[in-house]
């Protein structure tokens, strides 16, 4: 195949399709050339052409192909010196992924040639083309959209589902065994019914960003189940497809799957990875953006450049205080919107985003700046996971107004107040009226606060009453992962028993529970699998468990116990849904908060008297 390169355009960035051919663009500031390499299958073990980009413009370089489609498999060899002393990680023998690219074809196979970091070793200039997965040409257009229209719930009236998209629907009977485990199997009648009835109105996916495994998790045989190691910030994670992904049909599946949810009143909030990647820290391997242009994407130690600033405990942290990451954050984002028709995000670990040249969280962040300012972004739903690593990462209460937070201090006082730990009433009280304390000072409603009680990362609600000590053996280090302090009860038998008066106290304490969640100020969000007693057997991150210990067990639904809990459930939600009481658009007030004006909320003591001052620290 005889093939030409023209200059083509710098934007967009990536990979455009047009009736003429493709155009290509990839930013780095620091490469001395860049060549655009083309696959004809994502097995061939060699690129069958390998075209430099003729042009370079504001430090982007392009190259339009005249005749290519969408389709087509590709990648990239970028070229420049490798000092790492300079922070400067070229290798042009090494594929390297898009980092804009709508689509993967393949997995990352780590072998050898790729976790090689020492610049003498012969390893070091092996071709890694065959460990790679190819780039995939989309087109953006060809998708038939019908008359799809978000649900737009407002937040306050939310009961957010977080799930895994394959653990949800692996072992679910009434999707066929070929849908199970992908977004299709998620976007089956099947799965949304049982959604329906539960009374959701928004699942929250963990990560279905492009992802790859961990060294230390393939050496063990293991994966990066969660997700949370980003690869490709704009293609849906390939591993999740019923499609054949070599030619990008799971873009279209993954669309599929949300225009199906969103006809049945169901938004879409996605698990968003944007504080770090998968390529970890200075050992780790090269598969994207350090071969790119490695100080632009990450925050490199200012004394040290061949190291990593780590706010996440996952290596690196991606550098949005660059222009050109911090407009690939927010193009992307813009994409999951616009083209791919989700509702929101949760952004993990979010303050590692917020964190200026001197490494403090700042307020005034670009990235909260320009994300208040966007008008695609700002009109979704935005939700912090409020913390992260590094010093002084613990910021519950402090995102602005258009953000909600993951509320770990509610997690933790409802866990505290159940288990019975003591003087816990009033900081509950707060917690029940959707933490005023945490939110009103800015002019934030309750439903700023996202109520969890537990969540993908921790105890399930039923170990949560069944264990007080991890057991994360089957992780392999050697129970050292996972938090160990969980507030958690086992009710005086640690693990399961067949004490029936134990038992009965965890199914009430389950229950005490969740009644807790559905009946508090703030927006709940329901664990997949609580609401019918699913068990990781005392695991408390299994992260790394892509089997029955991560899965949702259906067979829970044939113990009368669980389909008791899952009515409950329901029930609960349905109150919730039916009386606005439960979701305010205002703070309650307690007796004497406004002088001579009634109070919207009294409390009483199991007797029946009003509380005192002192009952409330007893």
């Amino acid at each position: 195949m005889s093939l030409s390169i023209w200059p083509g355009s710098p934007y967009p960035l990536g990979a455009t399709p047009s009736p003429e051919g493709v155009n290509f663009a990839l930013f780095s500031e620091q490469a001395t050339g860049v060549d655009l390499c083309l696959f004809d299958a994502p097995e061939a073990p060699r690129e069958f052409a390998r075209l430099r980009l003729p042009e370079h413009t504001d430090r982007i370089w392009h190259g339009f192909v005249p005749g290519l489609r969408a389709g087509q498999l590709y990648g990239w060899r970028v070229y420049g010196p490798h000092a790492p002393e300079r922070g400067l990680r070229f290798r042009p023998g090494k594929l390297l992924l898009d980092p804009c690219a709508r689509a993967f074809s393949g997995d990352v196979r780590l072998g050898p040639e790729l976790l090689v970091p020492d610049p003498d070793s012969p390893a070091a200039d092996y071709d890694v083309a065959p460990g790679m997965p190819r780039a995939v040409v989309i087109d953006d257009r060809a998708f038939d959209w019908g008359d799809d229209l978000p649900p737009r719930t407002p937040l306050a009236q939310s009961v957010i589902y977080e799930l895994h998209v394959r653990g949800f629907t692996k072992t679910c009977p009434g999707i066929p065994p070929e849908l199970r485990g992908t977004y299709a199997g998620l976007a089956h009648p099947a799965a949304i019914e049982y959604l329906r009835a539960l009374g959701v109105t928004a699942v929250e996916l963990l990560p279905v960003h492009q992802h790859a495994d961990e060294p230390h998790l393939v050496c063990r045989g293991m994966t990066n189940y969660w997700g949370y190691s980003t690869l490709g910030f704009f293609a849906p994670h390939a591993g999740y497809a019923a499609a054949d992904p070599r030619a990008g049909a799971h873009v279209d599946e993954f669309k599929a799957m949300v225009r199906a949810l969103h006809a049945a009143g169901i938004e879409v909030i996605l698990d968003v990875v944007y504080n770090h990647t998968a390529e970890g820290d200075e050992r780790g391997p090269t598969l994207c953006f350090r071969g790119i242009d490695n100080p632009a994407y990450y925050r490199l130690e200012p004394r040290d450049p061949s190291r990593y600033l780590d706010f996440t405990g996952c290596g690196n942290t991606l550098n949005v205080l660059h222009e050109n990451t911090l407009r690939l954050v927010l193009d992307s984002l813009r994409h999951w919107v616009s083209e791919m028709h989700v509702d929101g995000f949760r952004f993990d670990l979010a303050p590692a985003l917020l964190r200026g040249r001197d490494t403090g969280v700042e307020q005034s962040a670009p990235f909260l700046t320009i994300v208040h300012q966007d008008p695609v972004i700002s009109r979704v739903k935005l939700i912090a996971e409020p913390w992260d690593v590094g010093h002084g990462g613990y910021r519950v209460g402090s995102f602005p107004v258009g953000w909600a937070e993951w509320n770990g201090r509610y997690r933790d006082t409802v866990r505290r107040w159940w288990r019975g730990h003591p003087a816990q009433a009033a900081e509950l009280g707060c917690r029940l009226c959707g933490s005023s304390d945490l939110y009103e000072h800015s002019g934030k409603s309750p439903s700023a606060s996202i109520n969890f009680v537990a969540s993908h990362d921790g105890f399930t609600l039923h170990d949560l009453v069944t264990y007080e000590r991890k057991r994360n053996e089957a992780n392999g280090e050697d129970n050292r992962d996972g938090d160990n302090h969980n507030h958690s009860c086992n009710h005086g038998c640690e693990g399961e028993t067949d004490d029936e008066l134990v038992n009965r106290l965890r199914r009430r304490q389950r229950r005490n529970l969740l009644a807790t969640l559905f009946l508090s100020q703030g927006v709940p969000m329901l664990a997949a699998g609580d609401e019918c007693a699913r068990t990781q057997g005392g695991n408390n991150n299994a992260y790394c468990q892509d089997s029955a210990t991560g899965w949702f067990d259906w067979t829970r639904l044939d113990d009368p116990h669980a389909r008791r809990l899952l009515e409950f459930t329901r029930r609960l939600v349905a109150l919730r849904h039916a009386h606005p009481v439960f979701r305010r658009p205002k703070f309650l007030r307690g007796r004497g908060a406004r002088p001579g004006v009634a109070p919207d909320a009294q409390w009483f003591s199991p007797a029946g008297v009003e509380l005192s001052g002192d009952e409330w620290r007893d």
